[in-house]
Parts: structure tokens; sequence; C-alpha cells
């Protein structure tokens, strides 16, 4: 219980306390105003200290206690999902070869059907490909002479042709630096793929003359569509087949995509940064669109098709069996409600002309003429004056007397 005293004991003490607390603010002023080595000196506590402890003074918990927090875990990245990888088969000692030349694009073509055929071991995917080459610098690499030889070392049963995208270049045409798709570089540019096709022509082997793909670069993009018509003649003059892969790498407007549509539909990624290099995806697209008419020309079976499976080898062979005879099937057909023979009319009205009457029987000239019979003597319609006596042939009528 508090009293009175302790009041007055409380209230004389009250200076003493305030007079104690402007001592410790001067004080913890003085401090703050200190030289910086007069307190790296002084080894004391201050006001300060006390409520602004240095970094170094702090109590930081024991190493097992920190370790012991547990720590924000990262959220791993999505990784993409992992191809299926493509059986190996061990290729046939007498499998059909598939020479590809042409550029860096023809080395990516010759990945696409290699990955294709990967599973077929009666075909053996071959590529000679030189990635810097092309028709304009012959010095370099000059691809009507060098087939040649290539055709005689490898013997294929089909060449693949996929040239043209180092081509945007001047040409050396006699002494004089043409420039690209002036008038007489692109004369002496399509005797060069001319030249082409004919050696291969001449090799007796049948080919396949790829065109090239849309690029990012729009000049470039038009240089393409001019080369490939120029490919699409030659490979046509000489017992080739051009085969078009433009629409796989452009969209519905005809504009160049870095992104697309694969083989099965999936949308992928076709092209790299540059807009001139293909992807894996971009690759086997190239391969995709090769694949029908190479298999045509080899005499498998078309992508997607039934195969028949044959016997295995020293089987006996068994003649063949005659062809059942057909079934006859005896079949009612159906009865349409529509059809006139059911009215006991076949034929359209009008469609023949009706038979012609007897123009002398009386009901003929009553309706043609309009000359009404005779009447007979004492009927009604007798108005013959005076009145004629019927006779015992004509028409009477017997009273019945009762």
């Amino acid at each position: 219980m508090v009293t009175v005293a302790r009041i007055r004991l409380i209230v004389r003490r009250l200076p003493i306390l305030v007079v104690a607390a402007v001592v410790l603010a001067v004080a913890g002023s003085s401090a703050f105003h200190s030289p910086a080595f007069a307190q790296e000196e002084s080894h004391g506590w201050s006001l300060r200290d006390l409520l602004f402890p240095r970094r170094s003074e702090r109590i930081e918990p024991p190493a097992d206690i920190q370790q012991a927090r547990p720590k924000p875990k990262k959220k791993p990245k999505p990784r993409p999902p992992a191809e299926p990888e493509t059986p190996i088969v061990e290729k046939a000692p007498d499998a059909r070869v598939v020479l590809v030349v042409g550029d860096f694009l023809a080395g990516g073509l010759a990945e696409g059907l290699d990955d294709a055929f990967a599973d077929n071991p009666a075909v053996r995917i071959v590529s000679r490909s030189n990635g810097s080459s092309g028709f304009v610098r012959d010095d370099f690499y000059n691809w009507p002479v060098e087939i040649k030889s290539l055709i005689e070392t490898e013997k294929p049963s089909v060449v693949v042709v996929m040239l043209g995208s180092n081509d945007r270049q001047q040409m050396r045409v006699g002494d004089v630096r043409e420039q690209p798709r002036s008038e007489n570089w692109t004369k002496e540019y399509e005797r060069r793929t001319d030249a082409l096709g004919k050696a291969i022509q001449d090799a007796k082997v049948p080919f396949l003359w790829v065109g090239m793909p849309a690029f990012r670069v729009a000049k470039m993009t038009s240089d393409m569509l001019a080369f490939n018509d120029i490919y699409h003649s030659a490979a046509q003059s000489h017992g080739g087949e051009f085969v078009d892969v433009w629409d796989g790498f452009v969209d519905e407007n005809g504009a160049f995509v870095t992104s697309g549509p694969d083989i099965n539909g999936q949308p992928v990624r076709l092209r790299s940064d540059d807009g001139i290099n293909v992807t894996k995806a971009g690759k086997r697209k190239l391969a995709f669109y090769t694949e029908k008419p190479l298999a045509k020309i080899l005499g498998l079976a078309a992508p997607g098709s039934v195969t028949t499976v044959s016997a295995p080898a020293g089987a006996p062979v068994e003649a063949p069996k005659p062809a059942a005879a057909p079934v006859v099937v005896d079949r009612t057909p159906p009865m349409l409600l529509s059809d006139p023979a059911l009215d006991g009319g076949t034929e359209l009205l009008g469609d023949a002309q009706p038979a012609k009457a007897d123009p002398n029987l009386p009901g003929e000239k009553l309706t043609v003429e309009g000359k009404a019979p005779a009447a007979s003597p004492g009927r009604a319609d007798d108005f013959s004056w005076p009145p004629k006596t019927p006779t015992a042939s004509s028409d009477t009528t017997t009273a019945i007397s009762r």
C-alpha cells in the first residue's frame, strides 16, 4: 500500500534522477563526437556501445547451429525431354549405297538420312560433302569433275545432290569477275550446274537434286529461289528428280521461320541463331522430304506403308496358288418409292405419241368432229319429223303389265 510518506520521498528524489539522466546523455554525445583514434584506444563501454554494438562485437550463434538452419532450396531448371535413342543396326555387306554430295547443308541432309534409314540394314548413307564448296569457286572444288571419281569409288545406287548455299559471290568468267546473278554470271552458272547433271547421267546412276531452303536474310532468300529454278531445270534435263523442301522452312505467308513443326507435327527449332544452319530437327526434316522419292528409286516401301515379310533364306519356294473364283452374291436391289414402274408407267409423259384411234368410231366423231351419232327411232333424243317407226332391231322398252 502506497503511503503519503513514500510519495513525498519519491518527489524529493526526482531531481536527482533527472540530473543523472542528463549526465548520461552528455557522456554519450561526447562519445559520439570523440576522435576515432580515441575510441580505438578506449576499452571501456559507452552508451553507444550498449545501444549500437559493433559488428565484430555481436554474438553469432555457433557454427553447428548455423549449419542446422534450413537453407532455401533452389528450384531445379526443367530439362528438355531426352530424345529416344535410335537403335544402331549393322548394315549388310551388300547394302545399297546412297551417296550424298554438296556443301554444308548436304552434310546435314546426310545426317538426317542416316537417322531415317538407321534401322534398315539394306541401305547405307555415305556423305562426301564439302562444306565450303559450290559452283562458283570451281578452283577450290570442281564438282562436275570430282563427282566422276566419287561415283567410281563408292559405286552408289543413288546420288543425292544439295548444293548452292555458298554461291552468292562473284564468279570469274574468263578474265572478268561477274557480279552475282548478272546476265553473264547466270549463263555460266547454268552451264556448270548442267555439267554436274550430265556427269551423273553419264555414270548411269539415278539421282535426286534437293533444293535450297529459305534463309533469314531476305536477299539471300530471293537468290535461293532463283537458284532452285536452275537446279530444277538441270535435274529434269538429265533424268534426275528435283526435291522441293521450301515449304518445310517457311510459314503460311512464305516467310522464313526459325521454329516450326517437325516430321511429327510438333513445334521445334529448325534453324540456328544465324538463320543459315539447320538444327538436328531441321536435318531430319530435310531428310523427310527426300525419303519418299529415295525409297521409290531403291525399290523400298514408302514411309508409313505396310511392308511384306520375305521368306527366310533356304525355305522352299511354293508355286503360286490359282486365284479363287469370284463369289457371286445374289442381292435384291433396293426399291425406290419414286420408281415410275410402281404405278404401271415406265415412260415419261409426252415421251411417245399415243396410237391414233379409228376416226369412224362414234366416240371419235363426237369428240373430234362434234357429230353426234344418229338417234334410234322412238328414243328420247330422236327429233326427226315425222317420227320414225321403230323396227325390231331398234332398242325398245318393254312395259311390264301387272
